[in-house]
């Protein structure tokens, strides 16, 4: 679908995210390789709040990292609670405790994605296999190259950032899934993952005709072939699955039917049981759902990125409030192009967005971050 639609080292410059608030410090790999630690940006300079029309009631919201160029995914470690981030830079770790900024893991190369806005894209989603291993599913070549790569990661930051193709920088390499023929050109846009049912689950958005979900079977710790298991676009006769989490009760895959991003109100929110049989399929009204993610109280939240451009402003959090066979949506937050959502277990929502609406300074710096609401979704 693509063309369719030694110590840790410190972060903070125009080609990759700085904290907000602070001064963007001027980073070169080869250059500063040898550099131990960058200063952090001040934390105490203020906390910037934004409001949405759409809410009764302010809801604060803290910009945790901008300067971010199309941020994608985010996970949140269950141990260290650790935030995790792929965009097109790279892959990010956040230290909330401390407010910096590190890199895991860059090199990737880039691909466009969209109908009508178009955009740059590098490693799409991530989640967290375990206490030491992160998936991330990648959308930055072409369909039938393209990549599940699981890392070991340290409870500590890192120090050298890996580079994404050198040797051994991944513990595990799922895919490509190669094209049988010239309409058949392989599987891509790899873009959630989840660990369920004995196996790794991820969607992609190769094949428009069957709207594959890709599985690997985890034998003895290990990863098996990844192959596609569940044709969604068959099921629901929609487009495009990208969100995806699973039941409270470890029961269902739950998945977000994007749907063609130039049809407005097309998503569906799906469920299917572990033999891969659709069992629930409901119209939202909304627009493109990216990002799926149940809140420690059970409450199902989902991100909106309303792609074309007559109806971004239409974007945004929203809660899925299920009703018999109906979903009714219920708008939390405007959102400028949000992307993936992960809940950590205290209940604060970190939120990937292409556009935190803050200014560059004048300089040619991305636009996109990392925001943060406080518990009590």
């Amino acid at each position: 679908m693509k063309d369719q639609m030694s110590k840790p080292r410190l972060i903070c410059s125009w080609i990759v995210p700085a904290l907000m608030f602070g001064v963007s410090l001027p980073f070169n790999f080869a250059e500063d390789a040898a550099k131990k630690e960058e200063s952090p940006a001040n934390p105490s300079a203020g906390q910037e709040v934004l409001t949405s029309p759409e809410t009764t009631a302010e809801r604060p919201i803290k910009v945790a990292v901008i300067h971010l160029e199309n941020p994608s995914g985010v996970c949140v470690h269950p141990g260290t609670e650790h935030v995790f981030i792929t965009s097109q830079q790279g892959i990010f770790r956040y230290v909330p405790a401390t407010k910096k900024i590190y890199l895991e893991v860059h090199g990737y190369p880039t691909d466009v994605y969209g109908k009508g806005p178009k955009y740059n894209i590098g490693p799409l989603g991530c989640t967290i296999w375990g206490t030491n291993r992160l998936i991330v599913p990648d959308g930055s070549r072409p369909d039938g190259e393209e990549l599940v790569r699981i890392f070991k990661i340290e409870d500590d930051v890192p120090g050298t950032p890996r580079i994404e193709t050198a040797e051994n920088a991944a513990e595990f390499t799922l895919g490509p899934i190669k094209g049988t023929s010239a309409e058949n050109k392989g599987e891509g846009n790899f873009y959630q993952a989840v660990v369920w049912n004995d196996a790794v689950y991820v969607t992609s958005n190769g094949d428009d005709t069957k709207g594959w979900i890709v599985a690997s079977q985890i034998v003895d710790g290990k990863p098996g072939e990844l192959i596609p298991v569940i044709a969604t676009k068959e099921a629901t006769q929609v487009d495009a699955p990208v969100a995806m989490t699973v039941s409270p009760d470890n029961s269902e895959l739950v998945v977000g039917q994007m749907g063609e991003v130039n049809v407005p109100g097309d998503s569906l929110l799906t469920k299917y049981d572990k033999s891969g049989k659709l069992i629930k399929s409901y119209k939202t009204g909304l627009h493109d759902i990216t990002g799926l993610a149940y809140s420690p109280s059970g409450k199902l939240y989902a991100t909106d990125f309303a792609w074309a451009e007559e109806i971004k402003s239409e974007g945004g959090l929203f809660e899925l409030i299920l009703e018999g066979d109906e979903v009714k949506p219920k708008k939390i937050l405007g959102l400028d192009r949000p992307t993936s959502l992960a809940f950590d277990k205290q209940g604060a929502l970190y939120i990937t967005v292409f556009n935190t609406g803050r200014t560059t300074d004048g300089n040619d710096k991305p636009t996109g971050g990392l925001i943060r609401l406080d518990p009590g979704l």
